[in-house]
C-alpha cells in the first residue's frame, strides 16, 4: 500500500467521522435552495398568469425550466463546497494531529515512499520544534530492513503545512500533505462525492 493510498485511507475515514453532520448540512441546504426555487418559480408564474391567460402555458413552461436548472446548479454548487469543506477537514486533521500520532503517521508515509538509497529528509520549522527526541532513532531503525536506504534529516526546513520532503541528491519529491491532496485532488473529490452522495 502505498503513502497516499494511506493518506486516501485517513481521508475517507475523517469523511466518514464528518459523513452525517455533513450529509444534514447538505440536506438542509439543498432543502433551502429547493424551497427558493419554488418560491421563484412560483412568483413567476402568478406574474404570468396576470399578464396573459393565453400566453400563459409556453411562458408558465419556460420559467419552470429556467428554475429547475437554477436549482440543479444551486444544489451542484452546494455539493461541491461540501466536498472542498470535507476535503480541507481532512487535511487538517492530518496537520493538527496530536504530537505522537503525527510523527508517527510521518514515519509510516517515510517507509512507504523512501528509495532504497541514501538521502534527506526536509521538515516544516514548526515540524522540527516539535519532533520526538527519538524520531530520528526511529527513522534510521524504520530502514534496517529495507536494503540500501537511509534518510538523514536535514538542517534545511521548508514552508510547508506538514508531510515532508525526500531528498536525494538533485532530486526531491515534495511529500507535503499539500502536494499530495493536490496531486490526489480529483480521486479525493470523488470519493468524498460517492461516500456523501451517494
Amino acid at each position: 500500500m502505498t503513502g497516499l493510498e494511506k493518506i486516501l485511507m485517513a481521508i475517507e475515514s475523517t469523511a466518514k467521522a464528518n459523513a452525517d453532520e455533513t450529509i444534514n448540512e447538505a440536506k438542509k441546504e439543498a432543502e433551502r435552495i429547493m424551497e427558493e426555487a419554488k418560491a421563484e418559480a412560483k412568483s413567476k408564474c402568478d406574474e404570468i398568469t396576470r399578464k396573459s391567460e393565453e400566453d400563459r402555458k409556453p411562458i408558465l413552461q419556460q420559467y419552470e425550466s429556467e428554475a429547475r436548472l437554477q436549482e440543479r446548479r444551486l444544489i451542484l454548487e452546494a455539493k461541491q463546497k461540501i466536498i472542498q469543506d470535507v476535503i480541507a477537514k481532512a487535511k487538517n486533521s492530518l496537520t493538527t494531529m496530536p504530537e505522537k500520532e503525527y510523527f508517527d503517521f510521518i514515519l509510516r508515509m517515510v517507509k512507504k515512499l523512501a528509495l532504497n538509497k541514501p538521502g534527506s529528509i526536509v521538515f516544516s520549522a514548526e515540524d522540527v520544534k516539535r519532533m520526538p527526541e527519538d524520531f530520528e532513532d526511529r527513522l534510521k531503525k524504520a530502514f534496517d530492513a529495507k536494503e540500501g536506504a537511509s534518510l538523514t534529516i536535514s538542517d534545511r526546513t521548508e514552508k510547508i503545512d506538514g508531510g515532508f520532503i525526500l531528498v536525494y541528491g538533485d532530486v526531491e519529491e515534495n511529500c507535503s500533505f499539500e502536494a499530495l491532496f493536490r496531486a490526489a485532488l480529483e480521486n479525493l473529490q470523488d470519493k468524498v462525492n460517492a461516500l456523501l452522495f451517494s
